[in-house]
Parts: C-alpha cells; structure tokens; sequence
C-alpha cells in the first residue's frame, strides 16, 4: 500500500514508506494506509462505472479521455477530489481542477497537481483521526515525507481563491459548535404510546421494566445545528470549515473521515484525551422524536482558523463555553469584515440577552422560531413585527423568525418579508434538522450574493427536502437541484413583503 500512495503523489523514497511506518506505528497498527487506498479504489472505480467503464479492462488512455470528455459534468467529479488511479506508476486524477485542465491536454502533458495537494491533506487527515494526541507530530512527519507536493496552508488559503476560469472562488464559512453522533431507534407503533398529562404536556410511554422490539437502528454521524450547517454550506457551494470538539474514540475517526469526504476542512477540529465523543440516542415515533442526550465535557477554546473566513456560523454548544465566545469576539474584533450568523442553541437562551449582548451586536444575521423569539425580547407571540424590530435592535443587520407550517420572516432594511414552506412531496418521514437547513441555506444564499427574498425562498425548499429522508444531513440538496425546484414551484410560492 505504501508503494501504491507513493506513486500517487510522487513522493520520494525512502523517506515515504519510513514516514508511513512511524505514522502506522504512532496509530496502533490500524492500516490507516490499507484503509485510505480501498476508499480512493471504490470512489474511482464508482465514477468509471458511471462513465460506462469496466473497471478491470479499462486502459489508461481511455479513462483519460472518457474522464476529459466530462470535464464539465461537476457534480460527477464531486467526491473525487484526493482520487486517482495508478498503470504501473502512470497516474491518472480525477479531481475536478485537474481534469479541466487536462481537458485542453494529451496525455503526456497530463497534471495531477491537485489530486496530490489533496491527497497528501487527506493522508494526515486520517492519520490525525485515527491518533489526534500528535497532531502536530504528524503534521511535521507528513511534511518531511518526501511528498514535496504542496503547502497545505498556502493550498487552502491562496488556491482556492482563485478558480481556472479566473472567477473568484467561494467565501469560507468557519462553523463553530458541538459535533454529535446520533442513533435513531425507530419504534414500533403498537409498543409505545403518546401519553398527555392533566397540564397538556406530552411524553412517551414504553412498558415499564419489559423488553418492547423496536423496528429498526440507524446510526449518523456528524450531527449537531453547527455540523448540519457546515454539509448544508459545502453541498451548496461554499467552501467550509469546521470547528468543533471530538473525544479520541473510534467515532471521532469515523466523524472526520465523514466531513472530509463532504468537503470540510477539519484542520479546525479539536480532538480530546480520554474522552468519547458525544453520542444522542433518538427514539422515533411516527414522524417525531424524543432525544436522550449528553454531552461530554471539552476543554473549549479558541484555535486561530488557519483560513481567515469570510463568515462564521455560530450554533448550538456546550455551556462550558463561554471563554471560546470571548475569544472568537476578540478574533472578530480583529478582522471587521468577517460576517457573523447566530443560530443560538440551548444554552445560548439559558445565558439570557445581557450576557450574550455583545454576540447579538456583532451578528450580521440570526435566526430562530417564533418561540424563542418570544424568550429572548419578551414581546408579544402575536406581534411578528414586534418581534423582528426587538431583535434588530440587539444588532442584527438580518433577523430571520421561522413559524412551523405557517412559513417564515425575515427583517432586512426595515422590510419584512414572508416566505410560505416549499410543499412536501409526501408526508414527513423525520423532521430532525430541518430547522437547521432552512437556517444555514439563508446564510449560505446570502454568503454567495442572494438577495434576501432569494435566500427566503432557498431555505424552505432545503426543509422540505431534508424531511423526507431519515436524519439531518440525507436529503440536503446542491444549488442545482436548489434551482430546479424554484423553477418547479406552484406560483404562490415567493417570497412577499408583509404590509402593515
């Protein structure tokens, strides 16, 4: 394996294959190498078989040609970005850059300039997954093997800002909050029951002390408003990074190679010593869900993005967290132009108004239900407009209130707009998340140029879609196919002004 990924990346021996050993060694042994080749195998072999390509008689001339043939199929070449095969050393990419630039190429003239970039940033990415306690060990390893490739920082600060057509790249959005991992456990109808008490509330009832069957489990990973956003963001088009906090566990591997295939940068991520990730358990009963949670105490702070954002998008997180937040508004106050969105959590309507002052000031956008609204100014429930002007004037240039199945708001230069939900195809299969979506497409959608009613309209299609498959993250759509349901949408759908 060590031979195969050094032919990928050219790298020279022997320093290569040593650096590979004291990485295995540092890791337990896993076969992070082993593990990292099989994965680029599949992804490559997945988009030959699209292209009508048979894997095992496939010349590499002709994958060349069939994959420059497509060079401008993206969506094709979307999860293929550390991806290439190898003819005996002869190294064929299917990462999107190099293939437009090959386009226009023989095949003796052929780069693999990005597929290496990425995939020396993927390498240590998973080394760091598989042991985060030497992060920085590993770092200076991979930097001395031999690899001579790049310079990861430089790549993903000054790269990408510029594309081959010479249209400037997406901004960078750093999200910043709690990372979870959740179990769906879906129960059987006929062995639970919603049970209402004499004061209205509801709760869900299971035979106490028996063993009930349930359906069926599913496990997530990756979850959390903050990391919903983040795969909302990149599917959309805009280049993400995450800042969250990890445990050391086996689902934190899995967490990071996750994101990393979802186009995140994880070099923000925090991973702790001696601490499992956070893991929710959440029992299904029809279309909703009761959630058990806890969360595991994480040392928060701050770490310096090494990408400067454009935007950062702050959600739900832990209580312990309060020095990070005092330390990412000394970090804003240092850099004026970053944007910030706020889609408080928990814990942030806990703190209370006076406390989160200074986060409300800053923030460019946030967003919330009509609810919460409610808790953080004190209006009245019946007064939308109230509402909307009472947190404007916390700061907010944007305020965005969302209302259930009676659609949404949003306040922008003293206008108020309404926007009705998209309408479902079918009946709600989970509705984990799609407060989430609506949330970080509005920012996204602003975050690439759309207007405010653009960005209203945008969202609700991302609910809607996000309902129809099991968990938070499935059924988030690319713009592409954002657009193709604006073009589809019955004629009341847009978003209008609220006259008063």
């Amino acid at each position: 394996m060590a031979r195969y990924l050094q032919q990928l990346l050219d790298a020279k021996e022997p320093m290569f294959s040593t650096t590979l050993r004291q990485l295995e060694s540092m890791t337990g042994n896993k076969g992070v190498d082993v593990a990292y080749i099989a994965d680029i195998t599949t992804r490559a072999h997945a988009v030959m078989r699209r292209l009508g390509l048979d894997p095992g008689d496939t010349t590499e001339i002709e994958l060349y040609r069939a994959l420059n043939a497509h060079a401008g199929d993206r969506e094709l070449y979307s999860n293929t970005d550390d991806v290439g095969l190898s003819y005996a050393g002869r190294v064929i990419s299917f990462n999107y850059d190099d293939i437009r630039e090959n386009a226009t190429r023989t095949y003796e003239q052929r780069t693999t300039m990005h597929m290496k970039c990425q995939l020396q940033h993927g390498l240590m990415a998973r080394y760091v997954a598989a042991d985060g306690d030497d992060e920085v060990t590993i770092e200076e390893l991979v930097s001395q093997a031999g690899m001579d490739v790049c310079d990861m920082t430089d790549y993903h600060e000054h790269k990408v800002q510029e594309g081959l057509d010479g249209q400037k790249k997406p901004p960078y959005v750093l999200c910043i909050g709690d990372i979870f991992t959740d179990v769906f456990i879906k129960l059987l109808e006929d062995e639970a029951r919603i049970d209402t008490d004499e004061d209205g509330s509801k709760r869900l009832s299971l035979p106490f002390g028996s063993k009930p069957p349930y359906e069926k489990a599913d496990v997530v990973t990756s979850v959390g408003p903050s990391p919903n956003a983040g795969v909302s963001c990149a599917r959309l088009g805009l280049r993400v990074g995450m800042m969250s906090w990890l445990g050391d566990d086996q689902v934190a591997q899995d967490s990071i190679q996750y994101m990393t295939s979802e186009k995140i940068d994880t070099t923000p991520l925090i991973k702790q010593k001696n601490t499992p990730s956070n893991t929710y358990y959440v029992l299904r009963y029809g279309a909703d869900r009761t959630i058990l949670v806890k969360n595991e105490a994480y040392d928060y702070r701050w770490k310096e993005p090494a990408t400067t954002p454009d935007w950062i998008y702050l959600s739900l997180i832990s209580s312990d967290s309060w020095h990070l937040h005092q330390d990412m508004l000394e970090y804003l106050g240092a850099h004026s132009d970053i944007k910030l969105a706020f889609q408080p959590g928990t814990f942030h309507f806990k703190w209370g108004v006076e406390k989160l002052k200074k986060i409300y000031e800053r923030s460019y956008i946030v967003v919330m239900n009509r609810e919460e609204a409610v808790e953080v100014i004190g209006g009245s429930y019946d007064d939308v407009r109230g509402l909307a002007d009472g947190l404007h004037e916390l700061g907010p240039t944007v305020v965005v209130i969302t209302d259930g199945p009676n659609g949404s708001y949003a306040l922008h230069d003293n206008t108020l707009y309404k926007v009705p939900n998209y309408p479902d195809p079918a009946p709600p299969l989970d509705r984990t998340g799609a407060g989430d979506a609506f949330a970080s497409t509005i920012v996204a959608a602003l975050a690439l140029g759309e207007t405010i009613d653009t960005a209203l309209t945008w969202a609700p299609i991302n609910s809607m879609s996000v309902v129809q498959q099991l968990g938070a993250q499935a059924g988030l759509l690319p713009r592409a196919e954002v657009e193709k349901y604006i073009n589809n949408a019955p004629d009341w759908y847009k978003a209008e002004e609220v006259r008063e």
